[in-house]
């Protein structure tokens, strides 16, 4: 019999096991959706669905590029619990519910459920988030009447048929090349025109993707140069004439997570496809697409910290040592609650950018438009060191692969590198504050509205604006302005909407973290033990 280990975290309710975020849902969303969040909760911390997550990264996808009679298919056959995944995220209408919905709070209720449905398995989001981001770029083309009803379905049809023939649709993107992934402006894809030029015209796409995502999408936005430069094409996966398009899938990327979701290498010959914009004018066409696909990257990372948190509270309540609970041993107590600040800060965070998202204010969007990217680059990067540091206090079984931590971990470095690295988050940053120069002013009167009650808090903020006097925004203080940015906005979000020992707590050690590890908080000891005691609740 084995002693002195936890049970399985199954059953338990994902949502109301959460306080923090139940707090924030009451504050930002509209409460006629509690039923159906808590209805969530439980599905997604069933023991079946547990077991459905493992399973759609245990079985891969399997690549098929070829039938039996040696005719081009490249068709990816996934377990049957990824179509499951996605059939759970799409009724959540995770993927278009924003776009169906007129409700004033509809980014902030889909960030909530997109939050939960990531903590458990990410890959499957990867689809959803191209078809969320993708849908407001197709809404201004001409094509749109014709997808209208399959891209706003809150279904998923996993069918390996004709777009026109399926009850509802998912998008990908094909924005890597093999020179540059960052770089669009180099891509060597080009586009032909088959007639006349213009919006919604047909051209044939040759050359290739480095990585496309998701390659079983019904439609992908994908850039290919023209004569007057890069342009933004809406690709089908089969052509209108019912055939396959010459999507030529070449090989599946062997990554080391995100595994239940394909990525593959594709060449393009010539591949059907019909502009969305104007020639020249491709980037600019999905560059609002790109910041909805990176503030998903700030939620499935936000999902990722609170996941492996729950993972160590869970073991550090029933574990053990030198004759007392883990959980209530004082070194313990620091590190489990500077986990939980890192991951309630981040979920604020990201709850407040949604709220900005919902709303028409000028403010709110230029604060949108700043904090995406910081956002991005500071909460994706927090997510390895919160996930390794959960492995560890979970100990040698945290290692296990047959453990929920391993997937965790192999899965947290990942939303730092996709939409943008750390680097393209600072150099966006530096973009916005070039092309708005009110931008950063913006941002410092909200951040004001929290002075006055922290010295420490008052004296960064003093500080960040003396060092920009001195060193004006420039590509190579730019990562360390990024980071002052991220923490007087977590700072100024925690005095705003935290209790008065909680974001003194954080005052006095975000802001003097200095390239401190975790576990080293300075403050009131039964303030960090109440806080560790409130991160996760079942019953």
């Amino acid at each position: 019999m084995a002693l002195n280990q936890p049970p399985y975290l199954i059953n338990y309710n994902v949502y109301q096991s959460d306080r923090f975020l139940q707090q924030c849902a009451q504050y930002f969303a509209e409460s006629n959706e509690q039923d159906e969040r808590v209805k969530l909760g439980s599905l997604l911390g069933s023991a079946q669905h547990i077991e459905r997550c493992y399973a759609a990264n245990h079985y891969p996808p399997e690549l098929f590029t070829h039938d039996r009679y040696g005719e081009r298919i490249n068709h990816i056959a996934y377990h049957a619990s990824y179509h499951e995944l996605m059939q759970i995220a799409a009724e959540q209408q995770l993927h278009n519910g924003v776009w169906r919905s007129v409700s004033p709070y509809s980014h902030v209720e889909r960030t909530i459920r997109y939050y939960l449905n990531s903590q458990l398995e990410a890959g499957h989001g990867c689809p959803i988030t191209m078809t969320f981001a993708a849908i407001p770029v197709i809404q201004q083309s001409p094509l749109y009447p014709q997808l209208q009803e399959q891209l706003l379905q809150p279904l998923y049809d996993g069918r390996d048929i004709p777009f026109y023939e399926k009850s509802a649709l998912t998008v990908g993107m094909g924005m890597t090349e093999k020179q540059g992934g960052s770089d669009v402006r180099s891509n060597t894809t080009h586009a032909t025109p088959q007639g006349a030029t213009g919006e919604g015209e047909v051209y044939l796409l040759n050359g290739h993707k480095w990585f496309l995502s998701a390659p079983m999408s019904d439609l992908f936005l994908m850039l290919a140069q023209t004569k007057h430069g890069l342009g933004c094409f809406s690709v089908p996966r089969w052509r209108e004439d019912g055939t396959r398009n010459g999507i030529h899938i070449q090989q599946l990327k062997q990554k080391m997570g995100n595994q239940s979701n394909a990525s593959c290498e594709v060449e393009l010959n010539d591949v059907e496809g019909r502009l969305l914009g104007s020639e020249g004018k491709g980037v600019r066409t999905i560059i609002d697409m790109v910041a909805m696909t990176r503030f998903d990257c700030m939620i499935g990372s936000s999902a990722l910290l609170r996941q492996s948190l729950v993972q160590a509270l869970h073991h550090c309540h029933y574990r053990s040592a030198f004759g007392a609970r883990l959980i209530e041993q004082p070194l313990m107590i620091n590190l489990l609650c500077d986990m939980a600040m890192e991951s309630e800060c981040a979920l604020l965070w990201t709850l407040t950018v949604a709220q900005w998202l919902d709303s028409s204010d000028i403010e709110a969007k230029r604060l949108a438009r700043l904090l995406v990217p910081v956002g991005k680059y500071w909460i994706c990067k927090r997510a390895p060191q919160v996930t390794y540091e959960a492995m560890e206090v979970i100990g040698g079984m945290g290692v296990m692969e047959n453990t929920p931590m391993p997937r965790l971990y192999r899965e947290a470095p990942i939303n730092a590198i996709w939409e943008g690295s750390g680097n393209i988050q600072c150099l966006d940053v530096l973009r916005a504050c070039e092309k708005d120069p009110e931008l950063l002013s913006t941002w410092f009167s909200f951040i004001a509205r929290s002075c006055g009650q922290y010295s420490r808090y008052d004296a960064v903020v003093e500080r960040l604006q003396q060092e920009l006097e001195k060193y004006p925004p420039s590509p190579f203080n730019a990562r360390r302005l990024v980071d002052e940015i991220a923490l007087l906005t977590q700072a100024a979000l925690a005095i705003q909407h935290m209790q008065p020992e909680r974001s003194r707590l954080i005052c006095e050690n975000l802001l003097n973290r200095s390239g401190r590890n975790l576990g080293t908080l300075v403050g009131d000891f039964d303030t960090a033990h109440q806080w560790v005691k409130d991160s996760f609740t079942i019953g």
